[in-house]
């Protein structure tokens, strides 16, 4: 079945990661403190799969299509006046952007993500494990434990197609509900079906039935409400997109006032010397697995260099802060090679 709309919403590695944890406070006190989805597609204890991309890349899945036009320690506050030194959109190539090393049309680097994770999405946990020797696992379980789910909370995990966030989101929610609570949901949202066909699976091997809905759409134009979501987690792809800005004002839109935003990402490692060998690492062994295991030397190539092209730690802080969020901290995992920040959306 599908249904059809005709517009958008436009409003506006090596050491085990809890060794080292650094966090930074940019939380300031002058901060502080459409729908288009059916309501039968929006029921909380059922599976579905529903698309918000064009036409020309739905395949077999219910599908409804709009075209988009902590551990921490050395604390520092900055002002709201930092915010005026965030780079304005210029910063934001408007016809060009990089994919990896290279500068292409921001169409063009749409389409080569796209097949990026096509390629790579039948290995690609299989290849988190073997890359990170198994760590990426403990950095999603530490976004979940500063999460915290409570009570009914509504979670929309974007780029999250295989599911390791959702997963984990329910199976912590399910641990700690007392009997006959509103059972906690979580929408799984990803720009490359491959990926969320992917995660289905594992849901159906794991015997995910409940809790968890499937959404085909762009993080830069999400079909939903404002105000809709408790919290908006992202691990491991918003540098994958191609107006990070854009996604992060999508984020603070659906968030509900009191909401927290989290993203989890490659960053930084902050000491020079072992920065030169994790670079050693990504550049000479990553590729080579990459061929290996999956047959695909070229996206593990893409992938590291995209963290590579993806700012540090406190740019991004920064970047978070001007799309609107208060309170905004970053967690360093693993000597800062990982990274987590965290916002609230307050008004």
């Amino acid at each position: 079945m599908n249904w059809t709309a005709t517009s958008c919403i436009q409003k506006p590695l090596l050491l085990h990661p809890l060794f080292k944890h650094l966090k930074l406070s940019y939380g300031m006190s002058d901060l502080v403190k459409q729908s288009f989805l059916r309501p039968a597609l929006q029921r909380t204890y059922s599976t579905h799969t529903l698309s918000f991309l064009p036409k020309t890349k739905t395949h077999s899945m219910c599908r409804l299509s709009i075209p988009c036009a902590s551990y921490s320690s050395d604390t520092k506050n900055i002002n709201s006046s930092n915010i005026d030194h965030v780079a304005e959109t210029d910063e934001y190539d408007k016809k060009r952007t990089h994919f990896g090393f290279q500068t292409v049309l921001e169409d063009e680097k749409v389409d080569k993500v796209y097949e990026v994770f096509k390629n790579v999405a039948d290995k690609y946990d299989l290849m988190n494990d073997v890359m990170s020797a198994g760590i990426h696992r403990l950095w999603k379980d530490e976004l979940i434990r500063h999460l915290a789910p409570h009570g009914d909370m509504k979670l929309l995990d974007m780029a999250g197609g295989t599911g390791d966030i959702a997963f984990r989101y329910l199976n912590y929610s399910n641990s700690t509900q007392s009997a006959g609570a509103d059972y906690r949901e979580v929408t799984v949202c990803d720009i490359n079906e491959h990926m969320l066909k992917v995660g289905e699976q594992r849901a159906a091997q794991q015997g995910i039935t409940r809790g968890i809905n499937w959404l085909h759409a762009n993080a830069e134009c999400l079909p939903m409400e404002d105000n809709s979501y408790d919290a908006y987690t992202i691990a491991f792809g918003i540098r994958n997109c191609t107006h990070i800005e854009k996604v992060l004002s999508e984020a603070y839109r659906v968030l509900k006032p009191g909401g927290r935003f989290l993203c989890l990402e490659f960053s930084q490692v902050r000491n020079s010397l072992l920065r030169e060998l994790y670079d050693q690492y990504s550049f000479q062994v990553i590729p080579v697995m990459g061929h290996v295991i999956a047959q695909d030397w070229h996206s593990y190539q893409y992938l590291v260099e995209s963290i590579r092209k993806f700012p540090n730690q406190e740019t991004f802080a920064q970047w978070i802060l001007k799309a609107g969020f208060s309170e905004v901290t970053v967690t360093d995992m693993t000597l800062g090679a990982v990274a987590l920040h965290s916002g609230f959306k307050l008004l």
